[in-house]
């Protein structure tokens, strides 16, 4: 893991924990999800640790027939200096103790000293588990799949396993 990454994460990591709790009443609308992973885990010569931040705005969450409906945006850098900057929409079906969340998020890759997954436009899709731990944080547990599509001549995909963290703002 590069000394940047490092940083970034102690910073994140630190500001999550002296954030001040807020009571119901006072939520804000914007969830923020900070997480990390294994980017490409199924890839031996191409694995790397992952970290990544994504906003949801609840201001903008719509009842459908699919469910609940929200766009989100976010970005994922590796350890390899790759990233992923995204856009676009997930549903959430309450299950009880446990939601379930999957996205479709098209977005723009750089591969940096990472893996070439064949094209600039790639497309995220994912499913997701959370557990809410009190009124403004939850816990999670994601899978994800990042493909162009067969956009370039060759789309080598690469499959990712991620632990999530939420919190309300």
């Amino acid at each position: 893991m590069t000394k940047k990454l490092k940083i970034t994460i102690y910073f994140i990591f630190s500001f999550l924990l002296i954030s001040p709790s807020t009571s119901d009443e006072n939520l804000n609308d914007n969830e923020i999800n900070f997480y990390s992973g294994m980017f490409d885990f199924s890839d031996d010569g191409q694995r790397a640790l992952l970290f990544g931040l994504q906003h949801q705005n609840e201001n903008l969450i719509r009842e459908s027939a699919l469910g609940e409906i929200s766009p989100v945006t976010g970005f994922f850098l590796t350890e390899n200096q790759a990233a992923y900057l995204y856009t676009g929409i997930q549903a959430h079906y309450n299950l009880g103790d446990l939601d379930f969340t999957p996205s479709f998020t098209p977005g723009l890759y750089h591969e940096g000293d990472g893996k070439d997954l064949g094209h600039v436009i790639e497309f995220k899709t994912e499913v997701q588990f959370s557990i809410n731990t009190s009124a403004d944080t939850k816990l999670g547990f994601s899978y994800n799949h990042v493909s162009n599509a067969s956009l370039g001549s060759k789309n080598p995909g690469a499959n990712s396993y991620i632990f999530n963290f939420f919190k309300k703002f």
